[in-house]
């Protein structure tokens, strides 16, 4: 389970290079990517140099090739496997290529072509250098410390960092940013006198054919230039940004850009000034421009200081009222970096109406690998359905673009859940989310259960265990609904944030329900969910295109899935499923607990086939979900009891 720097990497153990290695192997190209690419093979081959005779598999890098900078060709014929590529980087993406397919990759096939549909596909590492008081060191992190930071300083040891780098190109991301969007003093200064912590990162993930990105805090001109302004207009601070961009440049030359929070939760930004996110965007782009880099401005903006008695205010509105008036006004090289839903990383949510909004401006989709709503790795909560689903939702209705194909200009982001614990993301079933991500990342149309296929594949190895096939199934068993399951332990349709306040970690229905940040549910006597129509409500639904629009608007058509985010109905209103609201509620709250209860026995039949210490660190994890997942129920289930005053039908204990 070690490779090249001897850390354990998960999904690409040693076994799932055993095609490879015995294979002879002739590599013809050169460049920095093409040297890790004879180090693999070399590590594939026990470092015992090429085998000898004529080769079995050629990479070829091939500047005429038609793959584009980051794709390549696999031909399988005769007896011998070809990757050609016209670029350094699309031989390493083609050699974990023919890693996931195993022995397939030497049979003869047709010749095709592989390109990423994304050309950014980055995670964002909401990582701290120092210990925050609140947020710890990695801010709504499941797995350990940073990879990058240890005692006030990028970390002395990097060969985690590399092997990290090594995990994601396996599954095909290309950029990370490595500290936390919020950025606090000692962070702030990375970009000048701390720089070079941040060149001795990027050389090794560069290794891998990685971008380094930076998050940055818009009021950096007046925190560490001296400045007495951070308007965007102001000459001195066009002046300030440039210089940062070029001294960042000089210590990292492949340097990719910044990340920018602005005017959310409390960080600084344009509106101080009376200027408009296009305004603080375009100051920072201009000064990447020169270099080639590119700002990811975050549209995660709202008014976090509202009034819970005024329901006319609704935070689902505010990127779109934000930003949808701003399209067309951002330079080339910004992007705007939107969450997949209008909220903040649900169990479900609508897609958020301003992907679809924003036509002339580059757009990246915000996924949240880290599962702050979702279990924070202590449940599986396997995420790849929900993400393609996102990814598949057309925006214009059944005749326009998937979010996957609006996200082309700027791609995908995921925040990281990947930390410095022995299993990279806590629970060692968390992975999957990791992988299956930079798979989305490459390819948004692909099928969840296939990747689901892929990782228990490459993951736990046929040499490794005793029953290959009875482990396989054992994994794809507890880990293909889970997302489900814990979606019907915890929120009922479309409803969110019933969790405990700050470190939203299990049920407190009226956790957030009085609280100035604008997250409610607004369950009464006779109700229950939100009224977003344009009819009657806060007008969210009309931020929609037709048909969505129409579908949202009204309890008759909305999808089941989230009629409470889109209505407030009596607990008596009758669903397309056939059940009242009120007992949906009662019903999936102890069919998600049953659920678990049978993926934890699952799990316990794999114990002679899984490595002990991982089979006790899953085994243990469970206990702890079916624990939450109880309470969840027992919460939940007596909140509406008593609210509405109906009985459950099926006569079972509700408190």
């Amino acid at each position: 389970m070690t490779g090249p720097s001897g850390i354990d990497h998960a999904w690409l153990p040693d076994a799932a290079l055993r095609g490879i290695g015995s294979r002879r192997v002739t590599i013809e190209g050169d460049g920095p990517l093409v040297d890790t690419l004879r180090a693999e093979v070399a590590y594939a081959q026990g470092n015992a140099g090429a085998l000898q005779g004529d080769a079995d598999i050629v990479f070829r890098l091939d500047g005429d090739a038609d793959t584009g900078p980051e794709g390549f060709t696999l031909t399988r014929s005769g007896g011998r496997t070809t990757v050609t590529a016209a670029a350094p980087a699309g031989l390493l993406y083609g050699f974990f290529h023919v890693v996931r397919l195993g022995a397939a990759a030497f049979t003869d096939a047709p010749e095709q072509t592989h390109r990423p549909a994304l050309s950014r596909r980055m995670l964002n590492h909401w990582d701290n250098i120092d210990v925050h008081p609140v947020m710890g060191q990695v801010e709504r992190g499941y797995a350990g410390g940073s990879l990058f930071w240890e005692d006030g300083r990028a970390r002395g040891d990097r060969d985690r960092v590399r092997a990290y780098a090594r995990l994601l190109a396996a599954c095909g991301i290309n950029a990370v940013c490595v500290n936390n969007v919020n950025v606090h003093g000692t962070e702030a200064r990375l970009l000048t006198d701390r720089i070079s912590e941040v060149a001795a990162i990027a050389g090794e993930l560069g290794e891998y054919g990685l971008r380094t990105f930076l998050s940055v805090s818009f009021a950096a001109p007046v925190v560490l230039g001296g400045l007495d302004t951070a308007d965007p207009l102001d000459d001195r601070v066009r002046d300030w940004w440039r210089t940062a961009a070029d001294h960042a440049y000089a210590h990292i030359p492949d340097f990719g850009g910044f990340v920018v929070k602005a005017d959310s939760e409390g960080q600084p930004g344009p509106f101080a000034y009376g200027r408009s996110h296009a305004d603080g965007a375009n100051v920072i782009a201009d000064a990447l421009a020169p270099h080639g880099g590119t700002v990811h401005w975050r549209a995660f903006v709202y008014n976090h200081v509202q009034d819970w008695r005024d329901r006319t205010t609704d935070r689902a509105r505010a990127a779109y009222d934000h930003f949808a008036a701003l399209d067309g006004q951002f330079k080339d090289n910004a992007v705007l970096q939107v969450k997949h839903g209008p909220m903040d990383f649900q169990v479900r949510e609508p897609v958020s109406p301003v992907i679809g909004a924003l036509s002339r401006t580059r757009v990246a989709v915000e996924l949240q690998a880290t599962q702050e709503y979702t279990g924070q790795q202590r449940h599986v909560c396997a995420l790849a359905p929900m993400w393609s689903g996102v990814l598949g939702f057309r925006p214009e209705g059944e005749d326009g673009a998937t979010v996957g194909q609006l996200a082309d200009g700027g791609g995908l982001v995921a925040v990281s859940n990947a930390g410095a614990d022995p299993y990279w993301t806590g629970h060692p079933l968390a992975q999957f989310n990791l992988y299956a991500y930079g798979r989305l990342a490459w390819q948004p149309d692909a099928d969840p259960q296939q990747l689901l296929h892929e990782w228990t594949e490459l993951t736990f190895s046929p040499e490794e265990t005793a029953d290959p096939e009875r482990l396989r199934s054992g994994l794809r068993a507890v880990l293909r609904g889970s997302w489900e399951t814990y979606e019907k332990y915890t929120a009922p349709l479309g409803v969110g944030f019933m969790v405990q306040p700050g470190h939203h970690y299990g049920p407190g229905v009226d956790g957030y329900e009085y609280s100035p940040w604008g997250t409610y549910h607004f369950a009464d006597r006779d109700g229950i969910g939100v009224d977003r129509s344009r009819a009657t409500g806060t007008g969210y639904a009309a931020q929609y295109a037709k048909p969505w629009s129409q579908t949202y608007e009204t309890p008759e058509s909305c999808p089941d899935e989230l009629l409470l985010f889109f209505h407030h109905v009596p607990y008596g209103h009758v669903l397309h499923s056939g059940k009242t609201v009120i007992q949906h509620i009662y019903d999936t709250h102890f069919e998600g607990v049953e659920e678990a209860e049978a993926a934890q026995g699952v799990w316990a039949t794999l114990a002679d086939l899984v490595a002990p210490a991982r089979h006790a660190r899953v085994a243990e994890l469970y206990e702890e979900q079916l624990r939450s997942a109880r309470e969840w129920r027992d919460q939940v289930n007596s909140y509406f009891l008593r609210k509405s005053g109906i009985p459950d039908a099926g006569g079972r204990r509700i408190y």
